[in-house]
């Protein structure tokens, strides 16, 4: 059918109404592939579409739309739900379609009604492993779980009660995502039709601490500093990687100044963080504590450069040697954040920062489990929201899951060898880390080089910077505190910083 950009123009159409003075940014107009993308739906959006005055609006379109891939991601799993989980050693491998949610009901005492953290486990693991309120999920959904028929029934039962609960924490992130740059709504796209977030989305419960991460990120563009620091709080009561997020806001508030709305985004944090962790600790410390001496004492494990490491050394690293350098790396990786935060020729945005600082985490860390990649993928799509370079890392990032199922398809089928060996897996790790420092990569030249950054060439400053939007520097550093009188010339759209005044209503165009 015709593209809506084909449609005649020469009639005057009315200024379609909106919610806000400021007009939304429209992907098929500045990205190239979502504009290619469109045309399987009818073409780019043409200059006689009526916006604001439908029922589908973006926010609706794009929660739909995470909700119906979710959906698919569960389909993927149907066969380790009807038997692989069950039948066969490496069959839920090789179907790629592993979790840990139906394992862990019995294996965590669920299907004994025993209480995580109060109670200790047989076997090797006394005591759950995981944060507090990822346990409390995790009890909630056994409180649903049907408690009759074959233990096969109920653990099919808790996976999918679980994938419920959920799909309303992925419903949540697709809303976060899409209001938090007010004109950009459509960027939630990224995050809904994201393959690797629904192929992982149910290997286990990282999901809730992603949602709560989104809604912070959400509460802080509106400049609710005390609400982000709560949902923080307790995002990192759910998983420990939110509380990363607290380091480049402390510089980027720094250098604008804005040291009240940080301390309240940090004393929530806290005090959120205590009311969830508290109790436990005082009642059950040695359960509480099993999260964090679990952490610590984990060797080298799956989808991290360590493992490439030890797995091709006579002398491979220990786990002592690891957990030092690796904080080392992290430490120097933000220090880094620092000196870029300081010395860029305009303050970076706080979603760029973030997604950074997580990559940094992620990538320095011991262990990569594949559904690390959904702590990436709301902030990846903040701080980078161009269609192709988010599918380049996707992309190698399903080429990750697809590896890690393989290779422990060979590990597991003994002499079948069924599956991928250790060096085609080893060069699965490596597609990961470069995809992730792909993107990395341009979200730093987007930082050093702002008139790159398709946020900003909208004319936006930080739209989920909150207080920080618009404002002025007070402390920079090198360069920054002496800009040149005369930029190098650039071909692309001129950006203006800070909050534009908007053009009259007459000078306005589709």
């Amino acid at each position: 059918m015709p593209s809506a950009e084909m449609t005649p123009t020469g009639v005057h159409e009315p200024e379609p109404v909106r919610s806000s003075g400021a007009e939304p940014v429209r992907p098929t107009r500045e990205d190239e592939v979502a504009a290619a993308g469109s045309e399987l739906i009818g073409g780019p959006i043409g200059r006689r579409a009526l916006l604001g005055t439908t029922w589908w609006t973006p926010v609706r379109v794009v929660t739909l739309v995470m909700i119906g891939m979710f959906a698919l991601g569960l389909v993927q799993k149907a066969p380790c739900y009807h038997s692989a989980w069950f039948f066969g050693a490496s069959s839920q491998y090789t179907h790629a379609c592993y979790s840990d949610i139906p394992h862990l009901y019995q294996g965590r005492g669920f299907a004994d009604g025993l209480v995580p953290y109060f109670d200790r486990l047989p076997g090797d693991m006394d005591y759950l492993e995981y944060p507090v309120l990822t346990g409390v999920f995790m009890e909630v959904a056994a409180w649903l779980t049907p408690g009759s028929g074959t233990i096969q029934h109920q653990e099919q039962w808790y996976w999918f009660v679980n994938a419920g609960m959920l799909m309303v924490c992925a419903a949540i992130i697709a809303v976060c995502v899409a209001g938090t740059h007010r004109r950009r709504p459509w960027d939630g796209l990224l995050v809904a039709l994201a393959p690797a977030f629904a192929l992982t989305a149910t290997i286990n419960w990282d999901l809730l601490a992603v949602a709560l991460t989104a809604a912070a990120m959400l509460m802080w563009s509106r400049g609710r500093a005390l609400a982000f620091g709560v949902l923080l709080g307790l995002a990192t009561a759910a998983k420990l990687y939110p509380v990363v997020l607290l380091g480049p806001l402390l510089v980027l508030c720094w250098r604008a100044g804005r040291w009240r709305e940080y301390f309240q985004a940090v004393g929530g944090a806290v005090v959120a963080w205590l009311v969830v962790n508290l109790p436990v600790m005082l009642f059950a410390f040695q359960g509480w504590s099993k999260f964090y001496s679990f952490s610590h004492d984990r060797g080298v494990d799956f989808g991290s450069f360590w493992l490439i490491w030890a797995q091709n050394s006579s002398h491979p690293p220990t786990t002592d040697f690891v957990n030092t350098a690796a904080t080392v790396l992290v430490v120097l990786c933000f220090l880094g954040i620092a000196a870029l935060t300081f010395t860029a020729p305009r303050r970076p945005r706080f979603a760029q920062l973030a997604f950074l600082m997580v990559a940094a985490f992620i990538l320095t860390n011991k262990v990569y489990s594949p559904q690390y990649v959904l702590w990436l993928v709301p902030l990846a799509v903040l701080a980078r929201p161009k269609w192709r370079d988010f599918l380049i890392w996707q992309a190698c990032e399903v080429a990750y899951f697809l590896g890690i199922w393989m290779y422990l398809a060979y590990t597991t089928s003994g002499d079948a060898h069924k599956g991928l060996p250790t060096q085609g897996y080893h060069w699965a790790i490596a597609v990961h880390l470069l995809g992730t420092l792909y993107l990395c990569a341009v979200v730093v030249r987007d930082i050093l080089m702002p008139e790159r950054d398709v946020v900003r060439r909208a004319e936006d400053d930080d739209p989920s910077g909150g207080a920080l939007d618009g404002a002025e520097d007070v402390f920079v550093l090198g360069a920054a505190a002496h800009p040149p009188r005369h930029a190098a010339h650039f071909e692309a759209p001129q950006v203006d910083w800070g909050r534009p005044e908007p053009p009259p209503p007459g000078e306005r165009s589709l």
